[in-house]
């Protein structure tokens, strides 16, 4: 990209902006929000066209973008299908060597022979036999189990199939592969698998993310977005923030340096203006002054914050106590016989693969969701809740001070606008109405509202979404200086590590605690699969093959019935997630008509119909992985 300027209006989000990505360049892009990170990977993707400038690309140079975009592709294909459509010229042989073969049937003439054999030799030199191997490697790489790989890609929710577009992408191998916030709609241990993939990948990759260990992981290099243009650092994103300290100390020195330059000149020219003997040096003075390519002063958006929680009163020793808990959804079990108790002080992150109930154990701790078993809330405590339809809850119509003073809590406007000002609305910021937020704002303001509550109990369901790396900081600096008790739940590395003093899991439907940091509990976790791994290794092998236990007759035909009836539920289970799908997007499209959208009860109620149907879905995607598990096993005992 050569001299790239991009305008909307008359802003310029890029001027004179240059950038060389060469063959095997990991970078990420990064930058505040607004400045134009998507922007420019559309414009490399061809879809905008820049004001000014050019960009060139090398005549091979093939291009994968993963974007938001996607989220609304439908198919009725499989998702192996549709990820197998990355070895679309390969598929295109494999249909011409089906042809030739169909053919053989009535010509067995040499020109037919010396085709078919043409056309093995070029599916093999493409690896056509190993494509679907590759397919089902990525797919089950980024969280699909293998009893998902034949369901329609349209029976999944957006986040899903994202996922499968990625894996397709991957799969594609393009030259330049462009990722847009790529961790959105993954859980932690598909994250650290596609860093893995990265890290191996033989071509170029631009990644915009909020994720930092993700970024310092899998990026070689760092492009920041900033005052139109884009500075390049050689470095992962520890060693950037690094070099942009001391690059941030040199330009402020630099300006000072010229700020005191500036003034010692104006007073010469001021003081011996009127002077004839001093004219000549006077007007030369001026014309440097209006030569003189001035240094910027340095804005640090690395914003330290202070805030002030108060309790109206204080929580007792223990907060909350499950007693032998048990959970489950019909078949699906979530928890079975589980204590735990969390206490004063605790700061708890629940981490874990996706489906494994983590929301539905935060619902259970703040007591809306109904268990077996005992669970009590402890003495004097106020809870607060922050999810992701918090945002949906926010009054469209309101301004957003208006949202906070609603909030229902003591502080006074100024007090408020100083909070708003944590969380990065400034001046007249706080009096933008919140239907033009976007989804990054509307999150800051819903956590400034949890955050204001004066609850000493917070439970904090994926609060980084949609924030910006600036944004998570901020967020780490309110919870380390929160003096109450939360838990929350998240796929981000770098914000579990800034804020917990426990890690919570859950395993074999039970909650089970490591009480120390994330760094610590990591440690922990690879010394115990070593030590599983050795004991593995040095097991006996007839050992390990006397547990292979022959099944009996009767058992075998209990499965066959089992697997049957487990088969057409899950059927059933599709088609009920379909319908629900169905009706939240004319839900969607209800609440965007104007009509409801200026009636403020109109939409409060389609927007509980929406939450109703969300949660149901949540319930049922959940029972529909069980069902597959179980299936699953059914089908290794009766092969």
């Amino acid at each position: 990209m050569n001299n790239l300027s991009y305008f909307i209006g008359g802003r310029a989000l890029y001027e004179n902006a240059s950038l060389h990505i060469k063959p095997k360049d990991k970078i990420g892009l990064v930058g505040a929000n607004g400045t134009g990170k998507s922007t420019l990977l559309k414009i490399i993707n061809g879809d905008f066209q820049p004001s000014s400038g050019d960009i060139q690309k090398a005549k091979d140079c093939t291009i994968g973008f993963l974007n938001q975009d996607l989220l609304s592709y439908l198919s009725e294909d499989s998702i192996l299908d549709v990820a197998l459509e990355a070895f679309k010229d390969t598929l295109k042989l494999q249909d011409e060597i089906d042809a030739t073969l169909k053919l053989m049937e009535t010509d067995y003439s040499e020109e037919v022979l010396h085709k078919l054999a043409h056309l093995q030799d070029q599916f093999e030199a493409n690896e056509g036999y190993t494509i679907k191997a590759k397919a089902e490697e990525v797919l089950e790489g980024i969280g699909f189990n293998t009893k998902d790989l034949n369901r329609p890609l349209k029976t999944f929710s957006g986040g899903w199939r994202m996922r499968v577009m990625l894996a397709k992408l991957l799969l594609e191998k393009p030259a330049l592969l462009m990722l847009d916030e790529p961790t959105n709609h993954l859980d932690l241990p598909s994250i650290q698998w596609v860093e893995n993939y990265l890290k191996g990948y033989e071509g170029a990759v631009v990644v915009v993310s909020h994720d930092q260990d993700f970024l310092d992981n899998c990026i070689d290099s760092v492009v920041e977005v900033t005052n139109e243009s884009l500075i390049q650092y050689s470095g992962n994103y520890s060693f950037y923030k690094e070099e942009k300290k001391e690059r941030m100390e040199i330009q402020q020195n630099a300006y000072e340096n010229q700020q005191q330059m500036i003034k010692q000149t104006e007073k010469f020219i001021e003081r011996f203006r009127a002077k004839a003997t001093k004219s000549n040096q006077v007007q030369s003075r001026v014309k440097a002054l209006g030569r003189l390519d001035r240094v910027s002063e340095v804005v640090d958006n690395n914003v330290s914050v202070n805030f002030k929680f108060k309790f109206s009163q204080k929580s007792g020793r223990d907060v909350v106590v499950l007693d032998h808990v048990s959970k489950a959804y019909g078949d699906l079990v979530i928890l079975k016989n589980t204590t735990v108790r969390i206490e004063r002080g605790d700061k708890i992150a629940l981490i874990g693969a996706n489906g494994k109930g983590k929301s539905t154990l935060l619902r259970i701790l703040s007591g809306t969701e109904p268990v077996e078993g005992k669970s009590e809330q402890g003495f004097n405590v106020i809870k607060s809740f922050y999810a992701q339809h918090q945002l949906e809850a926010l009054n469209i119509n309101n301004e957003i001070i208006q949202e906070m003073v609603q909030a229902g809590s003591d502080k006074s406007e100024t007090e408020l606008r100083g909070v708003l000002g944590c969380f990065l609305f400034s001046s007249d910021d706080v009096f933008k109405k919140i239907k033009v937020l976007s989804g990054g704002e509307k999150s800051r303001v819903a956590l400034a509202k949890t955050l204001i509550s004066e609850a000493n109990f917070l439970l904090l369901d994926e609060p980084t979404n949609h924030l910006d790396i600036q944004s998570v900081n901020i967020l780490i600096q309110a919870l380390e200086q929160y003096e109450g008790t939360f838990i929350t739940v998240s796929h981000d590395r770098h914000f579990i590590r800034g804020v917990a003093n426990k890690i919570w899991y859950i395993e074999n439907h039970e909650i089970k605690e490591y009480p120390g940091t994330y760094d610590e509990y990591v440690e922990w976790q690879a010394k115990n699969q070593d030590s599983v791994a050795a004991k593995v290794k040095s097991e006996p092998k007839a050992k390990v093959e006397n547990k292979k236990k022959d099944v009996p007759p009767s058992e075998t035909n209990q499965a066959k019935k089992d697997l049957k009836k487990k088969e057409q539920e899950l059927t059933l289970i599709e088609a009920e997630i379909l319908q629900i799908e169905t009706k939240k997007k004319g839900l969607e499209v209800e609440m965007a008509s104007p009509e409801v959208f200026a009636d403020a009860d109109k939409l409060q109620k389609a927007n509980q119909k929406y939450l109703q149907f969300k949660q149901k879905e949540e319930t049922l995607n959940l029972k529909w992985e069980s069902l597959v598990e179980e299936i699953g096993l059914l089908q290794e005992v009766l092969s």
